[in-house]
């Protein structure tokens, strides 16, 4: 096939093109260019350079075409905008899906699209996930043919951050590491002499690169000071720099003495961040929340309760949980975790499985109740 691989510099991708080029596919590499460097220069050096520095290296060792693509413009868009607003609205934004849904296999294959020559058959990428080919379901439009699993590697598994891919993205999807754990591509990368196989994993959230999460936050909202109070007696304990600073069941950072202390809520209006000791934490962990709406990989469940797996958040560990679907398709679903989480924060995102299948998900709206079934 004719393959666009998209390289960003690290190992994982790097080792995923090599292996594209060991089953004989032609491979062009692609470098997408989404950092904001005009509004975030005074931050500090570029720390995306380094990036791009070993993707030219990476593909002149293999003999690969590397083309810069720049989507800074669709990126804040789409993106960082969306992102920002969240934060102001006090809930938790999850940007890497937004760069897998918009970006990646968004705007990038809009761009593929409107060549007419090389065309593409695949879309490569160093994520650690699997697609699944199946039979067209019977009397589902659009038909499912295609299932995005976990890779092997729990650890390593980035479905999470993929749940928002729809049929069409899913059948351009190429995901060459989901079959490996994270150790054997470090082995791999050695054997193959990469360039860059001593080279650290990136953490966090894309475009920031080593630019710290907090400061992009004080750039676009500023600072806007305010209390953290005592759940429990509503006591001042401190003060805080902004209410987007803090996420549910966050510990660190607060700077407070007699600890360790929890946020367990915020209040954007009054700008107040809710803190609870460890004694009392147990007691705000949340069972139960909301879908308004999910977006359904394979189409959506049947009406009624289903047994499912759940995260919130990317880790190895998923959730049990019950899910009920209700019979009209424009009101939420509903989960009820099989053990409360300190960390159900509105606006982050709820992945949902069965087994080793990726159903889908969307958005955490925290409910007091937990809806029957029509």
């Amino acid at each position: 096939m004719n393959v666009a691989m998209l390289l960003s510099g690290g190992v994982d991708s790097s080792v995923a093109l090599r292996l594209l080029q060991q089953q004989g596919h032609d491979v062009t590499a692609f470098y997408l260019k989404i950092w904001l460097e005009d509004e975030l220069s005074f931050l500090g050096e570029c720390p995306w350079e380094e990036d791009l520095h070993f993707a030219r290296r990476v593909c002149e060792q293999a003999g690969v075409n590397l083309e810069v693509i720049s989507l800074q413009r669709e990126y804040h868009q789409k993106v960082v905008s969306w992102a920002i607003d969240e934060l102001r609205a006090g809930r938790t934004p999850s940007p890497d899906v937004l760069c897998n849904q918009h970006i990646k296999f968004g705007a990038f294959l809009d761009i593929l699209e409107d060549r007419l020559t090389p065309t593409f058959d695949k879309v490569a990428s160093g994520h650690y996930a699997r697609v699944r080919a199946v039979e067209p379901t019977p009397n589902v439009e659009p038909p499912v043919e295609y299932e995005l699993l976990k890779g092997i590697d729990p650890v390593k598994d980035q479905t999470y951050f993929l749940y928002q891919l729809n049929q069409e993205q899913l059948s351009r999807c190429l995901f060459l590491l989901g079959g490996y754990p994270k150790a054997e591509v470090r082995k791999m990368a050695e054997d193959m002499a990469l360039v860059n196989c001593r080279r650290k994993d990136s953490q966090g959230i894309c475009f920031l690169g080593k630019i710290q999460y907090d400061e992009f936050v004080r750039a676009h909202l500023g600072e806007r000071p305010g209390d953290i109070k005592n759940i429990e007696t509503g006591e001042v304990l401190g003060s805080h720099a902004g209410h987007w600073f803090y996420t549910i069941g966050q510990r660190k950072g607060l700077g407070l003495g007699g600890g360790p202390w929890y946020v367990v809520a915020k209040s954007c209006e009054h700008n107040v961040v809710w803190i609870s000791h460890r004694e009392h934490f147990a007691d705000h962990q949340r069972d139960r929340f909301s879908i308004p709406t999910p977006h359904w990989i394979g189409g959506a469940l049947d009406p009624g309760r289903h047994r499912v797996d759940v995260r919130i958040r990317h880790s190895p560990q998923v959730a049990r949980a019950e899910l009920v679907v209700p019979s009209r398709a424009v009101e939420p679903i509903h989960i009820r975790l099989e053990e409360a989480d300190p960390g159900v924060a509105a606006g982050q995102a709820a992945v949902i499985y069965q087994g080793e299948k990726c159903l889908g998900g969307g958005q955490i709206q925290p409910s007091a109740q937990f809806l029957s079934v029509d």
